[in-house]
């Protein structure tokens, strides 16, 4: 039976580069990582693809889901809902697959609380100048949500220490260097293995 994969947690602030960050570590021919699509409530943006970039769904249809228990987490963010199936989930993890979350930050925190053995990465900007300027950039925000948005990044980088890393999205191949090297070094660890060995100790060795 193969070892569980890895559940990884990915977050940061709005508009400082978690989708195109992410692209660039799937980009990479031959990864090991599962993308699991995260459902909102939001409107779908123009160039997105239903089932690819989110679950878009009605407000209706995602309570529906809460009420049944089928979110491994859930937020509401700027007016919306956002969060991941729970099922799909976990059906990869046994296969031995590594799922790589890209949510934002309370629903992170939720995570943590279900799956404390995850791997937590928060991206974060240079600094806020930089972040307001590509949320500007993206010409996708009024001037109020792009304010919101700055008040709710402050919020949530103060709780970057509920992570396990920190990665800094200066370059993009560089952040995505950075986070592949996380968790190549996340599988080596001895609370992860550990059980193999166990069961390797403890098997008798037929005499040659």
């Amino acid at each position: 039976m193969s070892e569980r994969g890895l559940l990884i947690v990915f977050s940061g602030p709005s508009g400082v580069g978690k989708g195109t960050v992410r692209q660039e570590i799937f980009s990479t021919p031959n990864h090991k990582f599962e993308y699991s699509v995260s459902m909102t409530t939001r409107p779908q943006r123009p160039g997105e693809v239903d089932g690819v970039d989110y679950f878009f769904r009605t407000r209706e249809e995602f309570e529906d889901l809460i009420k049944k228990g089928q979110m491994l987490e859930y937020a509401e963010y700027v007016g919306n809902y956002y969060g991941t199936p729970l099922s799909y989930v976990n059906e990869t993890l046994d296969k031995g697959i590594d799922v790589f979350l890209e949510i934002e930050v309370q629903g992170a925190l939720q995570v943590k609380k279900k799956v404390p053995d995850g791997v937590f990465i928060f991206l974060t900007p240079p600094d806020l100048e930089e972040l307001q300027d590509r949320l500007v950039g993206r010409g996708t925000d009024s001037q109020e949500v792009i304010a919101q948005r700055i008040e709710r990044a402050k919020e949530e980088i103060a709780l970057m220490r509920e992570y396990d890393y920190a990665v800094v999205n200066d370059q993009v191949p560089l952040a995505a260097e950075r986070v592949k090297r996380i968790i190549e070094t996340e599988h080596f660890r001895v609370e992860r293995v550990i059980g193999r060995y166990d069961k390797m100790i403890n098997e008798k060795l037929s005499v040659r």
